[in-house]
């Protein structure tokens, strides 16, 4: 398999990453189409190269479709405020004193646009428990109110 002659990263094409994450080389297509995944460098003849890095990435789209039920443009949001954390965490290393306040901010921005959408989605299932708790409640209710 291939890797970069200057960081040493293995590449992986996509059908070694379509086996390792259990998605469809079609799906990681959509995702690269729809900004869910960076462009990957790709070989002579056009195949996609993926890195370790894409792996990750992947994996946190699943686990946000999966765990919170996240839609794609969701996940975009919150895969877009991830990178922008990432470039301010390399900023604020690089950044005078001055400067490292603003980075602060835009970081604090970013993460606070993840914390509301998890906590919209905190909230729906919230309210949804709370239906499906009403509903036993109440069948516990008829079910002790029955004649012997």
């Amino acid at each position: 398999m291939p890797t970069d002659t200057k960081s040493g990263a293995r590449f992986m094409q996509i059908g070694e990453v379509a086996e390792r994450t259990g998605l469809t080389q079609r799906t990681l297509r959509y995702y690269e189409e729809k900004g869910l995944l960076r462009s990957p460098s790709r070989m002579e003849g056009g195949f996609r190269l993926y890195t370790g890095e894409d792996l990750e990435r992947i994996e946190q789209v699943k686990k946000l479709q999966k765990l919170l039920g996240f839609s794609l443009a969701e996940i975009k949001e919150m895969i877009d405020a991830e990178d922008v954390r990432e470039h301010l965490r390399t900023d604020y290393r690089e950044a005078p004193t001055d400067e490292k306040r603003e980075i602060l901010l835009s970081a604090i921005e970013a993460t606070k646009k993840q914390l509301e959408l998890v906590n919209g989605k905190v909230a729906q299932m919230t309210d949804m428990r709370d239906i499906w708790a009403q509903k036993l409640d109440r069948y516990h209710e008829l079910l002790q109110n029955l004649p012997e």
